[in-house]
């Protein structure tokens, strides 16, 4: 009887989880078994190991095969198994040394030709195998991947006949290529290409600097979606702690191509008729959805009332604490959601509530049934709603250019520099992440009497009142002043509606 052992792993939310794959080679009658609670893709893995070793010229023995994947009590999913189960049945048969994979965990995918595919999870598996002082075997489409997490040796091997010599010792496989730096690209559509709209272009600037929450409400065609568009070029980079966050999530999404890491925040823009799941995460496999995949950037949900109920009340969580959990019977997962919400919609459904000949019979009804989709919770979680009103012909045929958005991101990042700073030794880094407490110290007396009077008469919630002194932060910090005024305040409170028709 001969057993061998070969390290990979699981993946629980973005946490690479180790799962060692044994393998024993027993007499009896022959058979090749998969347990450990496998699902369906891991249990196929046999097959796709017997293909690729008769490919290679091997035969498995005629005696009693069984893989064991522990921890037993841990489902396993994905196709990455298929090379630790194939390395670890080669050591039990003895055709590549035992003691060699004892210093390294392995993952991939084998094709029936022997190659090795790219699977999810490199960059977090690295990262544990770094951890834990062990190389790491991947396929060679990923070996820059792999070689982010710098103390960890990657072997990138582009088919299992390359990677067998290796061990064997007649091949040595050189060492992937270094990793790219962070990719800082911005490119994208300008802001100096909106003519007109200067309030909408005021409170996208507010919005950026503080990363809050956006809500913009017009009838079609006044340009909520190209103003949300230009919103990831007035972004600052990501700091380098945020991009590996970032990358984390891409990497167990299988989203993370040619394991480039980028420097610029996430911008997502699901269809409205997106799932709960595709916005929250979920499946069999309870994977990230958009609000994680837009983890320290944007979420931008065009025609907002039109997305599933359930879908958009299933944000309020996420929205707030930052995190989404996936509960299900075999699964809880809970991944990263640090977002900022940029939503558009229609007044109405048909889209010409206010405007004089365009107004449907149903008029003002129709636009309170079709607001009336969006809860007050959901919108009390919104920092700045704006009506952004078509431009007339003759006016957007003259209009002047306006600012590009290389100046406006300008002001953006010196705002954000300020919060940096204010909020240092801090876990949050924002205005919009920042408690009352680290922010209302910087009000000038008038200016905080005025945002509790004015939240009284509005009825705002304690939360709204918040976020108000938040947006009112943002202002100022733009104006590069120490101290929030009257104004400021007054222009936040500007911003703060408590219903989208609201006057």
């Amino acid at each position: 009887m001969s057993l061998a052992r070969v390290t990979t792993f699981s993946f629980h939310g973005v946490e690479a989880v180790p799962v060692e794959v044994q393998v024993q080679v027993a007499a009896g009658l022959p058979a090749f078994t998969v347990v450990g609670l496998p699902n369906k893709a891991v249990g196929e893995s046999r097959e796709r190991v017997r293909a690729v070793l008769s490919v290679l010229g091997l035969s498995l023995p005629p005696k009693r095969i069984l893989v064991n994947l522990a921890p037993a009590d841990l489902v396993k999913e994905g196709s990455h198994f298929d090379l630790p189960i194939a390395l670890g049945l080669l050591a039990a048969m003895g055709v590549i040394p035992v003691d060699e994979l004892a210093g390294y965990a392995a993952m991939g995918e084998l094709a029936l030709d022997g190659t090795i595919g790219p699977v999810a999870g490199v960059l977090p598996a690295a990262l544990a195998c770094a951890a834990r002082d062990l190389g790491l075997v991947c396929p060679a489409e990923q070996g820059t991947e792999a070689s982010w997490a710098g103390a960890t040796e990657a072997l990138a091997a582009p088919d299992l006949r390359t990677l067998i010599a290796h061990f064997q010792g007649r091949q040595a496989l050189s060492p992937p290529s270094s990793p790219p730096p962070a990719v800082h690209e911005v490119g994208g559509p300008c802001l100096s290409e909106v003519r007109g709209q200067e309030s909408a272009k005021r409170a996208l600037e507010i919005a950026a600097a503080g990363a809050h929450n956006l809500l913009m409400i017009g009838p079609p065609g006044s340009g909520k979606s190209m103003l949300a568009a230009r919103l990831a070029g007035l972004l600052p980079d990501l700091s380098p702690a945020e991009a590996l966050e970032v990358s984390l999530v891409r990497s167990v999404a299988g989203g993370l191509e040619a394991g480039r890491i980028s420097a610029r925040p996430p911008f997502r823009d699901p269809h409205h008729s997106a799932s709960q799941a595709a916005l929250t995460g979920g499946g069999p496999r309870a994977r990230p959805g958009e609000v994680s995949l837009a983890h320290r950037g944007v979420l931008f949900l065009d025609e907002l009332p039109e997305f599933p109920r359930p879908a958009l009340e299933a944000l309020r969580q996420p929205l707030e604490s930052g995190r989404v959990t996936v509960s299900r019977a075999a699964a809880h997962v809970s991944y990263p959601a640090r977002v900022q919400l940029v939503a558009a919609m229609n007044p109405c459904r048909c889209g010409y509530l206010g405007t004089a000949g365009r107004e449907c019979g149903q008029a003002p009804r129709c636009g309170e049934a079709y607001q009336g989709k969006l809860s007050g919770p959901l919108l009390d979680r919104i920092d700045l709603t704006i009506e952004v009103q078509p431009i007339a012909p003759r006016e957007l045929a003259r209009a002047p250019s306006g600012e590009t958005s290389a100046v406006v991101a300008a002001r953006v990042a010196a705002a954000r520099e300020v919060q940096r700073a204010r909020y240092e030794g801090h876990r949050f880094s924002t205005n919009a992440e920042a408690p009352v407490e680290a922010i209302r110290e910087g009000f000038a007396a008038e200016a905080l009497g005025l945002c509790e009077t004015a939240a009284e008469r509005l009825g705002l919630t304690n939360r709204g009142f918040t976020r108000a002194l938040r947006v009112a932060r943002s202002i100022a910090d733009l104006a590069l002043e120490p101290v929030v005024s009257r104004a400021q305040v007054a222009e936040a409170l500007g911003f703060r509606l408590r219903k989208p028709n609201a006057g």
